[in-house]
């Protein structure tokens, strides 16, 4: 966080309803649970979950520099001098102290749900209303029961508009953070067949994903994905709650519409049309998915009362998230490879996208296009088909060699042509060791190939993305990535 002041001890005990203890004029610029990443000058808020107790790390987060600890009881460890904010539950307290940031701020609130791109279509907004005004917006994907309120804990009250991204894997879940969030503007970026094993269908997914309207007034602005086979049932829902539509997309009608896309490559050209404004403007990220993304984006930067003209310009200066993307060249000593990390999560939806974008990617003279895929989880009982039936947009994308990880990966791998197969392993370890040794063979890359990797968060694949990139000869570190 910055240097400003966020909260002060009496401005957060107010807030809390909690007890001070020790010094009581202290200030905090930030909130953090988690002493590990915690900034000099945050209030640490110690959390109990289900494996851990946040009051064993509160000596770690004051001697990380926190200005004071908030706790439910007694933390071993603390000296008798260090500065406490006790509370009865340190969960319901950090939601009071979401509570209160919110109602001292008058910033715009967009709230940001979707079965896949909630993360591209928050970045995006937090890169081109930063260039307008002074944005807060949630960090990484902290879009669950902590994530969310924490977000809003930290928001400065001088903030103009809030990002706030908001995810579930359950019925019942987005509910209690949209009341908490309370935004103005919500986005459904597309509703996907994820999660399945613990929904119906994807129609319960939708509802689910409508939960999103459940915190909005009756003013509050609903943008909407035309494309989707549910957005009538999405539009009901938020009509329900009062809110006004804009929708997005290709489809003839929608309100903020992609009228044409020159894909070039590392990057598109996008010609839309904004809710009456057309604009011409380049989305530095290959892949169909990031156009689109970028059309809800402004179409929410609209909703907000922003410049929708400028911030379409402010695209062309984004990058992709770590795992969500992001493309780098390595220089290898075999040659060169472009590698594209999208080892983050993945679901059908997201695992067809990235394919496509593979497909589609550039290659050398003697370049190919190489899939290291990993499982998509929480499928339920159809997860077997969903992971087969993506032997056809592999080969609809030409894709020219797979690797795959995990057991649900072995359906993929028993129904992909003989010609595309390179290796199955049980795990992201097993496939890190063998890739190794094909490496080191020069079967598994040769100069001019793109490599994508991805899967689920549970199957583990960002290990493999970093032991591509550690075969870069050069300082990466200091390399622009995209």
């Amino acid at each position: 966080m910055s240097g400003e002041v966020l909260w002060t001890a009496e401005a957060a005990a107010q807030a809390t309803g909690g007890r001070l203890e020790g010094r009581t004029d202290w200030c905090a610029n930030g909130v953090s649970i988690d002493s590990r990443n915690l900034a000099r000058g945050d209030l640490f808020v110690a959390l109990t979950g289900l494996n851990r107790d946040g009051h064993q790390f509160a000596p770690s987060a004051v001697k990380a520099g926190a200005s004071a600890c908030m706790v439910s009881e007694p933390a071993p460890g603390l000296t008798r001098d260090a500065c406490l904010l006790h509370v009865d539950d340190t969960l319901s307290a950090l939601n009071s102290l979401a509570q209160a940031a919110r109602a001292r701020s008058a910033a715009t609130r967009i709230a940001i749900t979707g079965s896949v791109g909630k993360t591209s279509t928050k970045e995006m907004l937090r890169h081109v209303l930063g260039r307008q005004r002074k944005t807060h917006a949630s960090a990484a994907s902290y879009n669950n029961m902590w994530g969310v309120p924490l977000t809003l804990a930290r928001m400065p009250q001088d903030a103009e508009f809030g990002v706030f991204e908001i995810g579930m894997n359950h019925a019942g879940e987005i509910t209690p953070l949209s009341r908490l969030v309370a935004p103005q503007v919500a986005v459904i970026t597309t509703v996907a067949p994820v999660h399945l094993e613990f929904f119906s269908g994807v129609e319960a997914i939708a509802d689910a994903k409508a939960e999103i309207f459940d915190g909005m007034g009756g003013d509050g602005v609903a943008v909407l994905n035309a494309d989707s086979e549910h957005f009538t049932r999405l539009r009901a829902a938020a009509q329900g709650k009062g809110c006004s539509i804009i929708s997005f997309g290709a489809e003839q009608g929608a309100e903020a519409r992609v009228m044409s896309v020159d894909a070039r490559g590392d990057e598109s050209d996008v010609t839309a049309d904004i809710c009456g404004v057309k604009v011409r403007y380049v989305v530095p990220v290959p892949g169909r998915h990031w156009v689109m993304n970028s059309v809800a984006a402004l179409a929410a930067v609209h909703a907000a009362g922003a410049d929708a003209v400028q911030a379409a310009e402010d695209l062309s200066t984004i990058s992709a998230p770590k795992g969500r993307g992001r493309q780098r060249r390595v220089q290898s000593v075999i040659g060169e490879f472009v590698l594209i990390d999208e080892s983050y999560n993945a679901n059908p939806a997201s695992m067809g996208a990235a394919i496509a974008t593979l497909g589609a990617r550039r290659l050398g003279e003697q370049g190919r296009r190489v899939a290291i895929l990993g499982d998509m989880l929480e499928l339920g009982a159809t997860a077997p088909q969903l992971h087969a039936a993506l032997a056809a947009s592999l080969g609809q994308a030409e894709i020219d060699r797979i690797y795959l990880v995990g057991p649900l990966m072995k359906h993929l791998w028993e129904a992909a042509p003989n010609s595309m197969r390179g290796a199955w392993t049980a795990t992201s370890q097993e496939m890190a060791s063998l890739l190794g040794q094909e490496i080191a063979s020069g079967t598994a890359l040769r100069e001019g190939d793109a490599v994508m990797v991805k899967g689920s968060l549970g199957s583990r694949m960002a290990p493999l993305v970093e032991m591509l990139e550690a075969l870069d000869v050069r300082d990466y570190k200091s390399e622009k990535s995209g």
